[in-house]
């Protein structure tokens, strides 16, 4: 394998997951999880006629995505040092970062503009603001995507990925159905 890509799959450090297991994927379920919710929580503001809990949790929501995003981003940083400078993988781990950081910037001011507790529905400027943050989530998501699955970052080699593809001798061809349970 190409040295400089083997370094893009290796950590920096242990703290950023073993090799082949990085830290940043598996974090990155909590904002996304949570600024989903928030966003149907919204939605569903408008919906019911006694909306105050919806907006309550959906600002909590918010606030909890952000926390993840935070944590997501450290391991994420390791993992972008990891990836050699000067590569379409470095500029697109660059962008899906830069992206990242101004939709965990635009659900910080959503966060403030709803102020503290609300009776009401949410209102339609912070809707629209978590709909755009949402989109830009959706974008980055994808760069992420493209970082692991196109160009392999903190992926596993192929020699290492075949060994789960090796038949052991007890193993068939076909397995039967009372096999699955």
């Amino acid at each position: 394998m190409d040295r400089v890509m083997d370094q893009a799959k290796r950590p920096v450090i242990g703290l950023a997951g073993g090799y082949g297991h990085p830290l940043h994927p598996a974090l990155v379920a909590v904002p996304i999880g949570a600024w989903i919710a928030s966003f149907v929580f919204d939605i569903a503001s408008h919906l019911v006629p006694d909306p105050g809990f919806l907006t309550q949790g959906s600002r909590w929501l918010i606030a909890l995505g952000v926390l993840g995003a935070l944590a997501a981003a450290m391991f994420g940083f390791l993992d972008l040092f990891a990836i050699p400078t000067g590569t379409k993988a470095f500029r697109t781990g660059l962008l899906h970062m830069s992206i990242n950081l101004g939709v965990t910037v635009l659900y910080a001011v959503g966060f403030i503009i709803r102020g503290g507790p609300a009776a009401g529905p949410v209102g339609w400027t912070p809707l629209v603001l978590s709909a755009v943050a949402l989109a830009g989530l959706g974008v980055a998501g994808y760069l992420g995507g493209k970082l692991a699955y196109h160009y392999g970052v903190r992926v596993a080699d192929e020699a290492t990925q075949a060994a789960g593809y090796t038949r052991t001798a007890t193993s068939k061809s076909t397995i039967s159905k009372e096999e699955w349970v």
